[in-house]
């Protein structure tokens, strides 16, 4: 089978020096392209983690014992913001897959294109995790996915080469278990979204009530933004920044996600700017009143 495609799609996986988005940063990346034809390339850097300063980031014990990477493989390699214009182009418009990838490795790899000034755009993209499809129809592991689906096992498991192509082989596995089966969702509808289209495949694996890219912020049934966590979990965040507008302060401050940051940014410049026309019409429907 090959996957039906109307551009090309991306799969990928990373490798980082933790589970953290808004602080942690990328040691491999491995990349798969899937053109529309049916052919591949591929891509596969060590990068060496620094932060915003360009200071070298050690990579924790307790990471490497999970990927095997250490502070010495990746001493000579290039940082991200160097590597960053080369990645990029290499995924040009394309869509994305991953494993686990809608939670971790698109806001993780967002995340490193906004800290060093790239504005990593994900608009127009189709996001397509594997994981999901997997946990929603099976509830199991890529080892167990790949053992389940392929009937071998997982070689190299933790090392991002091995892993975005089992992913790869495993969503393939899955377009030929899945094409008749019924999903059934909490409601008792039935439907068949496993099937080979990236938009059927992206929104039945995707999060489409998430404003950002982990979830702090989501939408109402008004399609509105909300806080997903904390003190206003469940207030729009245009109530908030009316009520307590110190918490818009605090929140582009604190140690929340570049791209969830962005979202908030985006909500309360908005209310600002509707709020500068109101004055606006206020004043001009006053200084209309006194003319006449």
């Amino acid at each position: 089978m090959q996957l039906n495609l109307t551009k090309p799609i991306v799969f990928f996986d990373l490798e980082t020096t933790g589970v953290q988005v808004g602080t942690d940063h990328i040691v491999q990346i491995c990349l798969l392209k899937v053109l529309p034809d049916g052919s591949e390339e591929d891509r596969t850097y060590l990068i060496r983690p620094v932060n915003e300063r360009g200071e070298t980031v050690h990579i924790p014990k307790e990471t490497t014992e999970i990927h095997h990477i250490t502070d010495d493989m990746v001493a000579g390699e290039r940082s991200f913001p160097e590597l960053a214009p080369e990645i990029a182009a290499f995924i040009g418009d394309a869509d994305l897959a991953g494993y686990n990838s809608n939670k971790f490795d698109v806001p993780l790899l967002v995340e490193e294109f906004l800290r060093f000034g790239f504005d990593f755009s994900l608009k127009g993209r189709r996001l397509v995790d594997v994981q999901n499809i997997f946990h929603r129809m099976e509830q199991r592991t890529l080892v167990a996915a790949y053992k389940f689906y392929c009937g071998k096992n997982l070689d190299g498991a933790h090392s991002a080469d091995a892993d975005t192509k089992a992913t790869y082989e495993v969503l393939m596995a899955q377009l030929d278990r899945y094409k008749d089966t019924p999903f059934i969702d909490r409601d008792g509808s039935s439907s068949y979204p496993v099937v080979n289209d990236i938009t059927s495949l992206s929104l039945f694996s995707g999060n489409s009530q998430w404003a950002d890219l982990v979830g702090h912020i989501g939408f109402d049934k008004q399609n509105r933004e909300v806080f997903n966590f904390g003190k206003h979990k469940g207030k729009t965040l245009v109530q908030v920044f009316l009520q307590e507008p110190a918490y818009y302060d605090w929140m582009m401050k604190a140690d929340f996600p570049r791209s969830t940051k962005k979202v908030i940014k985006e909500v309360h410049d908005n209310l600002v700017e509707q709020r500068r026309k109101a004055e606006q019409e206020k004043l001009q429907a006053l200084k209309l009143h006194f003319e006449g």
